[in-house]
């Protein structure tokens, strides 16, 4: 009898350790992701889209604004703002190209383009892209037209944007995705300068 009691208390004293360590584990994946949520930077999170990888594109397009990733606009979209016409009155811009490189970059955005990404958020960029995003008339298409990017940004004040001279208007992705310039987009790590984190 003596020994079956030890071995229930050791079996009983097991379970509790076990319980504890399960209990300091949770409390650490809270922790971890409540940093997440708050944007601190603690936890890394990996690209959900694929980062720029072409040299010419990266150094020609982020001469004047982030070199938005391939994955943002299906390739028919791409195919549409990388005419010479279009590059001429590229939004109110002249950026123009050499054909040499307008061809490079053309190929290059159209091969990684959303609709030929196996990344999830940009096959979302495909799968939610309509004719709102599309060429309507003169206009070339936008990646914040597309049904996603306006269904992940519905909720946030214009105020924040629009009215925030540190951001300006929802093309600016860098200025609250962190991470954007490396493809990662996730929402747990937005923050709004002037006004912090971003819970949705």
């Amino acid at each position: 009898m003596n020994n079956s009691k030890r071995i229930l208390t050791i079996v009983t004293v097991g379970l509790l350790s076990l319980g504890a360590v399960g209990v300091a584990f949770s409390e650490d994946d809270d922790d971890e992701r409540g940093k997440q949520k708050r944007g601190s930077g603690w936890v890394q999170s990996r690209a959900d889209v694929a980062p720029v990888t072409n040299a010419t594109y990266g150094k020609e397009c982020s001469s004047c604004h982030m070199a938005y990733q391939p994955g943002l606009l299906p390739a028919s979209a791409w195919a549409q703002v990388m005419t010479s016409t279009a590059l001429s009155n590229h939004y109110g811009d002249d950026a123009s190209l050499s054909e040499t490189s307008r061809v490079e970059i053309s190929d290059y955005l159209s091969a990684n383009a959303a609709d030929r990404s196996a990344q999830t958020r940009s096959q979302a960029f495909a799968v939610a892209d309509a004719p709102n995003a599309q060429n309507q008339g003169d206009a070339l298409p936008r990646i914040t037209k597309t049904r996603y990017f306006v269904r992940k940004h519905d909720e946030i004040p214009m105020r924040f944007v629009t009215g925030n001279s540190e951001v300006g208007s929802f093309s600016q992705c860098h200025q609250c995705h962190r991470g954007a310039a490396n493809g990662v987009y996730n929402e747990h790590q937005v923050n709004i300068p002037g006004h912090g984190a971003w819970a949705d």
